[in-house]
């Protein structure tokens, strides 16, 4: 008999506060728990994740359990592992939902390789079979050309990491009631292999690109990295962040931080500026995610058109001073 019930998700901790994914996946949760007229948990880890109880109560969570062992401050991926899997052993959840992100990516099939189960991963959609009261998965495949559904139909828990901004964030309600529940389980000291011996934090000026509502980003159109001032000019106007292709980083006119695509990272803002750039498949499935896609381009064969909602086919160097200059002109009132 099946005794998996219940969303679980693992969340995670930015600066002190819910990292804006785990808000996201909160909101998400508690959709899939309420269709299933199941409850919705979530696991927080930290010294400091038990004064973020009643907040993960307010965004949506039924059961917030909380493990406060100082090891699990800084991601480690046996620490983690270890506490997840302990605690989904007690509470057999039937769904695990996890963010697309360098801990979600790297935790979530190490925790499928412990507890088994289906594994979806970058998905863009999630949602519950009325019929079969399954999870259904719905994620990019051949560089974001086309939409893949997916359902494990036996293996539980149905587990799935969630692309960030692809979903409203959960509603604040400081009325909702739940439990905030400690962990009590210690982690095994002995199995944990892997230790942090340094974190070097990345410094950057403004708005960081993953969390920008607009970037603009260019391509081996730009030539130079000193045309990439004029992105940045655009960028600091429109209060967003600038990226490139992986072109552009590897020639050095951008730094390798800010690549976006399937090698790089993946952005979701509300406005897209994609400058001289082709749009490989590989660079459009950083970016698909995109509320509204601009793309300048002289060719108008260029594959960016394809996913584009607006086009202006004609030279950068000419539309992009125009674009700027209107922009200014409209802030200013």
């Amino acid at each position: 008999m099946d005794n998996h019930k219940g969303v679980l998700v693992c969340g995670e901790i930015a600066e002190g506060q819910l990292a804006p994914i785990t808000i996201e996946l909160l909101g998400v949760g508690r959709k899939l728990a309420d269709e299933l007229g199941e409850e919705l948990s979530i696991l927080l880890m930290g010294s400091k994740s038990g004064g973020l109880g009643q907040e993960a109560i307010a965004y949506g969570a039924d059961n917030v359990y909380i493990a406060e062992e100082s090891i699990l401050d800084a991601y480690n991926s046996d620490a983690y592992t270890q506490a997840a899997a302990n605690l989904c052993k007690k509470i057999v959840p039937s769904i695990m939902l996890f963010g697309h992100t360098d801990i979600g990516c790297d935790l979530s099939p190490r925790l499928n390789g412990r507890l088994g189960g289906g594994l979806a991963m970058e998905c863009m959609e999630l949602s519950i079979d009325p019929a079969t009261k399954l999870l259904v998965s719905t994620r990019p495949v051949f560089g974001g050309n086309a939409h893949a559904t997916m359902v494990s139909k036996s293996a539980r828990p149905q587990m799935a990491t969630m692309r960030a901004k692809t979903v409203p964030p959960a509603e604040r309600n400081d009325a909702r009631q739940g439990k905030v529940i400690p962990v009590e389980d210690k982690l095994d000291a002995s199995a944990i292999k892997v230790r942090v011996v340094e974190r070097i934090k990345e410094e950057v000026e403004g708005v960081k690109l993953e969390d920008a509502e607009v970037v603009v980003a260019g391509g081996r159109g730009m030539g130079t990295a000193q045309n990439f001032g004029m992105l940045r000019e655009l960028a600091h106007v429109l209060g967003g962040a600038v990226g490139g292709t992986r072109v552009a980083c590897d020639e050095g006119w951008a730094p390798a931080t800010l690549q976006i695509g399937q090698s790089g990272k993946v952005v979701s803002p509300k406005l897209y500026i994609a400058v001289g750039l082709s749009g490989a498949m590989a660079h459009i499935a950083g970016c698909l995610g995109s509320k509204c896609i601009v793309a300048i381009n002289k060719d108008k064969e260029a594959n960016i058109f394809n996913v584009a909602h607006f086009g202006i086919v004609g030279d950068w160097k000419e539309v992009l001073p125009a674009m700027t200059a209107k922009f200014k002109e409209l802030k200013a009132g």
